[in-house]
């Protein structure tokens, strides 16, 4: 990532040029760290995302859709009361540094005019969002609070003097021109890229490397004027977002000649951010959500991996059963032989066409005839055995394949998709049901995702087993087409039209692939066939079928393609309720 004061730049020009004038309609605090402002500007409705999370903190307009929850916190009740109905006037950055300002006016309770600021500071583990009283330079709230005892040189609490993060001592890239910057580098200690970095405030090293890159270290002037060509694209805010498709994907918004890897263009700052960040934050918060979830989940493959290594232990023991049933006809046969108390006995093998000798082993407490019961018995015991083992072993390997799909599902599964995988475990009896007080007072309709195909199909998309089944089982119609990843683990898709486009077709394949185990693979093999040759079997577990009278197509899971299929989802789920 590199969002520093160059990127900071460039969002705080478009937000400028996109919000302004705009007024506050609507405000919600999805998570602890990021807010969604509703904003009405030059005649629609504009989503801005304001995020102070300590990996992903930014600020842009989104596309993306965010789950309110049911009880706003504090902060958001606070920005509400001040903020909802104001005016934006403006949204600046401060100097280059990565904090962005958001000047609001609005009315108080009696109508009085009134002036807020919303300061907005991008710092990594630091990023924080504080409002603002701007007649009194005040702090009303913060979405995180920082004591006395944290920092000694700022405090974050209502009620205290608003101070910004400490200086670095850099010199504004705006005001410093190309001759003052030659002025203060050191040509004969080298390492160029880390003087610029230490004296220009908000670049960080992807700016500064590509700075020597252009004047490929050829003397001050070449220097100087590479310096003042990026400086001039600030200047003029001559921006190019894209995405560096390297080993690591970056995002920057200067063109960057130094970095040979594949790019990815957009026509938005925004745009550009949310492709970047859509789903890692999320992701990342289901990771810490649902942590536990995972490891129970292989814990759970695991020991069944283990009880089919001890099974198959059991029917090799098993291949020995005939051994034992032969002893005991031989020992029968030869028993004028033996004696209680004897240990062994030598007897002729009738079995073997030279009728060699063998000895069979006794036991000495046990009369003759038990000896030759208890061989029988044996023989019984394996005999049975092999077949209960058999069937265990399938059924290990059925719950594997299960733990196999609730792993994959975890793996992509968005915050409100987790509770129901819980809540199918407990269903299953592989976890506690919940207690009386924290049941649901309602059961909640699962909720699958939806996309639209280029020519308009409403293609739906399960995330977990529950949505699998309503999606299959219940929203369908039996002549809509149904993929899913050829033996693989991975989502249930269905296309509303029985006889789909050739694109259409391709496009849901994407999304069956994408959202598989085989995600990262290419030329992933789905198969396709109408609803009504989907048949899920008596007793089996939730989300599996059977089907028949299928074809497969092979396709390469592209997330531009995913993006560009989730289209508004908003309307086509109304429209399933």
């Amino acid at each position: 990532m590199s969002f520093d004061g160059v990127v900071t730049r460039a969002v705080s020009t478009e937000l400028h040029e996109t919000l302004i004038p705009g007024r506050i309609m609507k405000i919600h605090q999805p998570t602890q760290t990021e807010l969604i402002f509703t904003i009405r500007s030059q005649g629609k409705n504009h989503s801005l995302l304001v995020s102070a999370h300590p990996s992903y903190g930014r600020m842009h307009v989104t596309e993306d859709r965010y789950a309110n929850p049911k009880e706003p916190p504090m902060f958001t009740m606070l920005l509400r009361k001040h903020l909802i109905g104001g005016f934006i006037d403006s949204i600046e950055q401060v100097e280059m540094e990565r904090i962005i300002k958001i000047h609001v006016r609005s009315k108080d309770e009696i109508g009085d005019e009134t002036k807020k600021v919303l300061y907005v500071e991008i710092m990594g583990k630091h990023s924080n969002i504080s409002l603002i009283d701007e007649e009194r330079n005040m702090i009303l709230d913060s979405i995180k609070h920082i004591s006395p005892s944290q920092n000694t040189y700022r405090t974050l609490l209502p009620g205290h003097t608003y101070k910004l993060p400490p200086s670095q001592d850099k010199l504004n890239p705006l005001h410093l021109t190309g001759e003052d910057l030659i002025r203060k580098l050191d040509f004969n200690s080298g390492k160029m890229d880390k003087q610029i970095l230490d004296v220009c405030m908000g670049f960080s090293p992807i700016i500064t490397q590509e700075i020597t890159h252009l004047a490929k270290l050829g003397g001050a002037d070449s220097i100087k004027d590479a310096y003042e060509s990026i400086r001039q694209k600030l200047l003029k805010t001559d921006f190019s977002p894209h995405i560096l498709k390297g080993q690591k994907e970056r995002f920057y918004v200067i063109p960057l000649t130094s970095k040979q890897e594949e790019t990815e263009h957009y026509s938005t700052v925004s745009e550009m951010l949310d492709n970047y960040y859509s789903g890692k934050a999320e992701r990342d918060r289901v990771k810490q959500q649902a942590g536990d979830l995972a490891r129970f989940l292989k814990n759970e493959r695991n020991k069944n991996e283990r009880k089919i290594q001890k099974h198959y232990d059991t029917l090799k023991k098993a291949e020995e059963r005939d051994t034992y049933q032969k002893e005991g006809e031989l020992l029968t046969a030869h028993m004028h032989l033996v004696k209680q108390g004897d240990s062994s006995v030598d007897v002729i093998d009738y079995y073997d066409p030279e009728q060699s000798t063998i000895t069979i082993e006794l036991n000495p407490n046990k009369t003759p005839s038990e000896n030759a019961q208890s061989l029988f018995q044996t023989y019984h015991k394996l005999k049975k055995s092999k077949e209960i083992v058999t069937q265990e072993i399938e059924k290990a390997e059925r719950e594997i394949l299960y733990f196999d799909n609730l792993i994959q599902q975890v793996d992509s599964a968005r915050l409100e998709d987790i509770e129901e995988i819980r809540e199918e475990l407990r269903e299953g009896g592989y976890l506690k049901q919940r207690t009386e007080a924290k049941k649901k007072k309602k059961p909640t309709k699962p909720a699958p995702d939806v996309f639209m195909s280029s020519d308009g199909t409403t293609i739906l998309v399960g995330k977990n087993n529950k949505q699998n089944e309503y999606v299959t089982m219940k929203l369908a119609n039996r002549d809509d087409t149904w993929l899913h990843t050829k033996d693989i683990p991975g989502s249930h898709v269905v296309i509303r039209d029985s006889t789909p486009s050739e694109d259409t077709l391709l496009e849901a394949a994407q999304l069956a692939a994408y959202y598989s185990k085989s995600k990262a693979s290419s030329s992933v093999p789905v198969d396709y066939t109408l609803i009504k040759h989907v048949k899920k079997p008596s007793g089996a577990k939730p989300g599996f079928v059977t089907y028949d009278q299928q074809k497969t197509v092979f396709v390469t899971p592209q997330e531009s393609v995913v993006r560009e299929l989730k289209g508004n989802t908003t309307k086509e789920r109304d429209e399933l309720d």
